[in-house]
């Protein structure tokens, strides 16, 4: 067996951590890793009898991730500090939501940048607000400047001079020349807020972005964390809705995002073992599986036994696929040019 199947097969509750040998161990670490996924693995692992020196490692990696996912949240602070003199209201959205939410796929999970989604109609004064607070540009660039105003959905990346900490300012979830688009008033007016006083995307909302992020806006780089909170999203939302599934699919035919989120349950079920349930009414909900699932499943599970990227021919058909969702031929023709020709 491989070791980026032992790894989902840990993460899924098939494979008991007992049974594996050192050199299996090895390789697992190495795809943990490289999935950036290891202290997931390390709290999935927590009760589980490991070897002292794996035990020690992922002990270690817990460690780290909750004194993360604390810096995490306090950025988020800050951020609402910095936006609250103008009452600017936004959503915070991935990893930051999870921890802030309390759900399941925030243990262990890693936390970059800090991203936000607001209105349209205040992205110029949240904009001024972080940078009269400490935030500065990333990028100087003058065309990728432009490029992220005028064709994507969020401001060109910022990082606070002093924390050295990066924010993603969005006012959509998808990029504005994608052929979806989210309905990104919806998305904000369906949010609810966290104990904490922070408002989050709603549950179906949230599951949506998360499926659009995996499979609508890349080339499915870190497609195995990203599907993993996924099924973890679904779990934890089926405890409190049975017809969550439902839900889900009204959520994402609002937003476009059906076949997208269809296709993420079916991934998931093939790889950690999400549950689907299919349905005949009040409409019609089966999973059958289409001929490209087997693609997305070898692009996700494309790693060596040293954790290493393999299929690079596969690897490189997704990524053209990413560029190819995000913009018309025309436009990413001049794109693509144009870096190439700045490089």
């Amino acid at each position: 067996m491989s070791a980026v199947q032992t790894f989902v097969d840990l993460l899924a509750g098939r494979r008991d951590a007992a049974t594996l040998t050192r050199r299996d161990w090895d390789g697992v670490i190495g795809v943990a890793r490289a999935e950036a996924m290891l202290a997931t693995l390390a709290c999935r692992l927590e009760q589980a009898a490991l070897r002292p020196p794996v035990a020690a490692l992922l002990a270690d990696q817990r460690a780290a991730a909750e004194v993360a996912q604390r810096q995490a949240l306090w950025e988020a602070e800050m951020a609402r500090r910095a936006l609250k003199g103008q009452r600017i209201e936004f959503v915070l959205l991935k990893g930051t939501a999870y921890a802030a939410a309390g759900l399941s796929c925030a243990a262990g999970r890693q936390i970059g940048d800090l991203d936000i989604l607001v209105l349209r109609s205040d992205i110029g004064r949240a904009e001024n607000d972080l940078l009269e607070a400490g935030w500065e540009w990333v990028k100087s660039d003058p065309y990728d400047d432009a490029y992220y105003r005028d064709h994507m959905h969020e401001l060109p990346p910022l990082i606070h001079k002093a924390r050295d900490r990066m924010i993603d300012v969005h006012h959509t979830i998808l990029p504005q020349t994608h052929r979806i688009t989210p309905d990104a008033l919806i998305l904000m007016a369906e949010a609810i807020e966290t104990p904490s006083g922070f408002r989050v995307l709603s549950p179906p909302a949230m599951a949506c972005h998360c499926a659009a992020h995996l499979l609508a806006d890349g080339d499915l780089q870190g497609g195995l964390r990203n599907l993993w909170d996924f099924h973890l999203l679904v779990l934890d939302f089926l405890k409190d809705d049975r017809d969550f599934y439902l839900t889900l699919i009204e959520e994402a035919s609002t937003h476009g995002l059906a076949k997208v989120v269809k296709r993420a349950l079916r991934l998931a079920n093939r790889i950690y073992g999400t549950p689907l349930r299919s349905y005949s009414w009040p409409f019609r909900l089966e999973f059958e599986r289409e001929w490209d699932d087997d693609l997305f499943i070898r692009r996700l599970l494309a790693r060596d036994e040293w954790g290493h990227a393999t299929g690079f021919a596969l690897q490189q058909a997704f990524y053209i696929r990413s560029h190819w969702l995000r913009m018309p031929p025309a436009m990413l023709a001049r794109h693509l040019w144009t870096k190439w020709r700045k490089r």
